[in-house]
């Protein structure tokens, strides 16, 4: 069974370590700990990755971030996957820094990603995993915000803990399902 798991983010070197491409970096890490590469291909960088009996088709949109739904429909049609097996990760501003949130569906709270894809399958009922990047910026700084980069302390937050537990949610999803990864994850600090 394949699962496609999209990664959030924007494409270029001096988008690398920015809180919107927090979704880049889980994917990132699921291939990196499986030894998988991404190759460049359409609407983005793929790869694929077995966990036990499941195939992950890891997803980096080279759409950025405002066209990330073209990206979405093309390798959902292309590999005939349902929408019930795909996987968003995205930056959330309204989740404290850490927080992991899953969630069956939802409003796209604004992200300009979320928003195109919901645009582009008519619905707001697609897996995500929602991950906190606070929001410790002055009023009208929202922008500078998502584009900068996590301080030094949260960098190592980062690494320590929090991309390997999102890491681990998008593995449960695929294996236990969106019910038991919300129960075993979501309220974990």
């Amino acid at each position: 069974m394949k699962y496609l798991v999209i990664g959030l983010g924007n494409i270029g070197p001096e988008y690398v370590y920015t809180r919107h491409n927090i979704g880049f970096r889980v994917v990132d890490l699921i291939a990196e700990e499986a030894g998988a590469t991404f190759k460049d291909d359409r609407y983005g960088a793929v790869c694929e990755v077995k966990v036990k009996n499941k195939i992950l088709l890891l997803l980096k949109p080279s759409t950025f971030m405002n066209l990330s739904g073209n990206a979405l429909r093309y390798w959902m049609q292309k590999e005939n996957i349902p929408v019930e097996r795909v996987l968003v990760i995205v930056d959330d501003l309204a989740l404290p820094f850490g927080t992991l949130r899953m969630k069956p569906r939802g409003s796209d709270a604004g992200h300009n990603g979320l928003k195109h894809i919901q645009q582009i399958l008519g619905n707001d009922s697609y897996p995500r995993i929602r991950f906190g990047i606070g929001n410790d910026f002055p009023k009208g700084h929202q922008v500078d915000y998502v584009l900068g980069n996590f301080t030094s302390e949260q960098e190592d937050l980062l690494k320590e803990t929090y991309l390997k537990r999102a890491a681990e949610m998008t593995k449960s999803f695929c294996l236990a399902g969106i019910q038991i990864t919300m129960n075993q994850f979501n309220n974990l600090k």
